[in-house]
């Protein structure tokens, strides 16, 4: 075989950018091998273990082989004390104590003025945010003390060319702006798509569907952009940074999408402002990128920043171990920048998350360990304690852990959603293995928050299951740009739920309807006790197709009367708890909500089916609107 070539970044950079391409996989010579050649690793344990065969460099990374020619750091300290306790302080009232490079009057921490964004022409140069009790027209430059008591990380001000009746589409002002509600009706949605665990050996794509009524393709895949690698699992996806009004009735819309692999750990930019329906990739972030700099891997949930740079949530390291974090890339030139939070303050693992920047405030959610993960769901983990139990609270200015709170034993907080009115200081908190929906709200003190459980949807003693108790999945949450109703999707029951919001009172139901699930009838699982049904529902035909799978990612319409499903969480677990649907594909269906007295039912002339696409049927999740959507962070 011949001498292993040296390591070093150019050799490492040309293996990951051709060691899972078409071209690479048709050659004589095993990804494992080649692998080998770089890391000296045994083929025989890659090939038993492929999933993390393509990031086995951590092991070196993290060891110190290949230290020699960048600085890669370490793997983080957890701060003592961090992972017990609920409400643990850490760092006194607002998190900036102590905190090196960071603190008030920091180059890090003040907001970057003087900068024009390509992609916001209609912001203009050297904007000045806004400031805590500050009127929202007013203007001005916030001193070092404003910046510290949590005026956010950058600007934040209107358009100018916005006149006092018209707003930014993408910012939901509301209630301070209504007039977000009038939004034009969304005509396109882009949808992630993977054939990860699938019988195709496929690239991930992005899909561009049709959602106008009146269109002759209205629910069809009218456009496919491939990745150019295979098994990247495209998951999440998020914005870049925007700035729009309304302008002759037409709403401006973002024009970069960002799409981070959870498996591959690469990150797409794609152009969907030049065609929004023909979208095409304009920049690639490999996998090694993110691992010299940041040592970290497995990329979730991304959103922009106030001061126009993109954060994505890690879920793990790059050997698959559990590490929580962010990755910041920048808003102008879409390069990677770093880690964005202080090295010492990791926490163990993350997923998801959310901010206020009027509150100066970031939560972030645990996620699963993706070595675990990835061999699929194990009852066995439950009793060690193996997934994640914690809540974070961040400092968004300092960028500092400011609290973190323990939701219970294998509680799993995956998700996290504010309400979308910028004054709010008010989220939810959605716990995927326990069922339970958390409150998250600031506390008497300033700067301390509080949670509390305000919903639990009951567990199901069933037979022909992997465990005898079958509890609540919760997959995803969206909040109503009105903040009046919080939607709920169920991964292993199959139900999506309406609940009421109300200020001081425990969020109310008033709207549920099944999509699918484990517990339908006819199927391998009995229902032996349920506290809600009398009976098991029945299974879901939509235009003479079955729908297999159950409610994973949810997508609301900006005035909330349309909710778009998919069924797809995540592949392996999707090919373990839910094998027809690897068969059969996904879909995507879209609910009708009922925004007065609340309820949901199923739209029967909608059906986005995956599983007729041309290479084969694939698993979809994430959607977005171009136009804005309710997934979107509030700007202030």
């Amino acid at each position: 075989m011949g001498q292993s070539p040296p390591i070093n970044q150019k050799n490492v950079r040309e293996f990951f950018r051709g060691g899972h391409s078409k071209s690479h996989r048709a050659s004589s010579r095993p990804f494992p091998l080649v692998l080998d050649l770089f890391l000296g690793s045994d083929p025989k344990s890659l090939q038993a273990d492929p999933e993390f065969a393509g990031i086995a460099l951590s092991s070196r990374l993290s060891s110190g082989t290949l230290r020699g020619q960048r600085g890669i750091p370490g793997s983080p300290r957890l701060i003592p004390g961090m992972g017990t306790g609920t409400g643990l302080p850490l760092r006194g009232p607002g998190g900036g104590a102590g905190c090196p490079g960071h603190g008030p009057g920091s180059a890090e921490a003040a907001p970057r003025e003087g900068q024009r964004h390509p992609e916001r022409s209609l912001r203009g140069a050297g904007r000045a945010g806004l400031a805590p009790g500050r009127p929202r027209g007013s203007r001005g430059t916030e001193g070092p003390s404003e910046r510290a008591r949590g005026a956010g990380p950058g600007p934040g001000s209107r358009c100018p060319l916005c006149s006092p009746d018209r707003c930014r589409a993408p910012c939901y002002e509301y209630p301070a702006c209504p007039e977000v509600l009038k939004a034009p009706r969304e005509e396109v949605a882009y949808v992630t798509c993977t054939y990860r665990c699938t019988c195709s050996e496929q690239p991930d794509f992005l899909a561009t569907v049709d959602l106008n009524p009146r269109s002759c393709s209205y629910g069809q895949v009218i456009h496919r952009l491939p990745m150019p690698n295979l098994k990247d699992e495209l998951h999440c996806a998020g914005w870049g940074p925007a700035c729009g009004c309304f302008d002759s009735g037409a709403a401006a819309r973002w024009s970069r999408l960002v799409l981070p692999c959870l498996i591959s750990s690469r990150i797409y930019v794609v152009d969907v402002g030049s065609q929004c329906r023909a979208p095409r990739i304009c920049k690639t972030i490999e996998p090694v990128d993110v691992f010299w700099k940041c040592n970290k891997g497995y990329l979730a949930v991304t959103h922009p920043l106030p001061n126009g740079d993109i954060l994505i949530a890690n879920t793990g390291d790059a050997a698959g171990n559990g590490k929580g974090g962010f990755v910041l890339l920048d808003g102008e030139t879409y390069g990677l920048k770093g880690n964005w939070e202080n090295e010492c303050e990791v926490p163990p693992t993350g997923y998801d998350f959310w901010y206020q920047a009027q509150h100066n405030v970031l939560v972030s959610s645990a996620g699963l360990v993706p070595r675990l993960a990835g061999r699929g769901f194990n009852p066995e983990d439950l009793k060690k304690g193996l997934f994640g139990r914690r809540l974070n609270v961040w400092n968004l200015s300092c960028r500092s852990l400011t609290q973190c709170f323990d939701l219970g034993e294998d509680s799993l907080p995956l998700t996290v959603r504010f309400l979308h009115s910028p004054e709010a200081a008010e989220g939810y908190v959605g716990c995927a293995l326990s069922g339970a929906i958390f409150r998250l709200s600031r506390a008497c003190e300033r700067d301390n928050w509080a949670v509390e459980e305000v919903i639990r949807i009951p567990a199901k003693d069933v037979r022909g299951w992997i465990m005898p108790t079958m509890p609540a999945f919760i997959a995803d949450l969206v909040i109503s740009p009105d903040d009046r109703f919080l939607y709920v999707s169920n991964w292993w029951h199959g139900d999506i739920r309406q609940y009421e919001l109300a200020r001081n009172c425990k969020p109310r139901l008033v709207g549920q309807v099944f999509v699918g699930g484990s517990i339908l009838r006819g199927g391998p699982v009995t229902v032996c006790r349920d506290e809600e049904l009398k009976g098991q529902p029945e299974p879901l035909v939509l235009k003479c197709k079955r729908v297999y799978g159950g409610p994973a990612s949810l997508q609301l319409s900006l005035d909330g009367k349309r909710l778009y499903v998919t069924n797809s969480f995540y592949s392996t677990w999707d090919q373990q708890f839910y094998p027809s649907l690897i068969k059969e594909g996904s879909v995507m269906l879209q609910l009708d909500v009922d925004t007065d007295k609340g309820g949901l039912s199923v739209n029967k002339n909608f059906l986005v089916d995956f599983g007729k696409e041309p290479n084969g049927p694939c698993l979809a999740h994430a959607i977005r609107f171009p136009g804005g959507d309710s997934k979107s962070v509030t700007l202030p």
